[in-house]
């Protein structure tokens, strides 16, 4: 059982980081504050994602990639969009859903 949660938990790392990896460099066309390539409105310890029909923009802080709840919808991304497009991290739930996750995440 220890093995299987050990797995379990690389598995999961290895998905944060080409998460944190993809989200790093979404948003190319926008300004940048420094060298670093992060956009003007993004603080450091947080991303972006794109949510619901319209893409909602939402800056969320890099903590909820270890939230259970989070990592759910970042599955529902995956097999949905992929993470591998120009589209940013889109989420695929209704923004009163997300507002209310992520509400409670906080």
């Amino acid at each position: 059982m220890a093995i299987s949660r050990k797995s379990n938990k690389l598995a999961q790392t290895a998905m944060i980081k080409q998460i944190l990896k993809r989200c790093s460099s979404l948003g190319k066309k926008q300004s940048y504050a420094d060298e670093q390539g992060l956009p003007l409105d993004v603080p450091k310890g947080h991303f972006v994602v794109y949510v619901g029909e319209n893409r909602s923009r939402y800056i969320v802080p890099i903590s909820f990639l270890t939230r259970p709840e989070f990592q759910s919808l970042l599955h529902q991304a995956e097999e949905e969009f992929g993470f591998d497009h120009d589209m940013g991290l889109t989420i695929p739930c209704e923004e009163v859903v997300f507002q209310s996750l992520t509400s409670m995440l906080r």
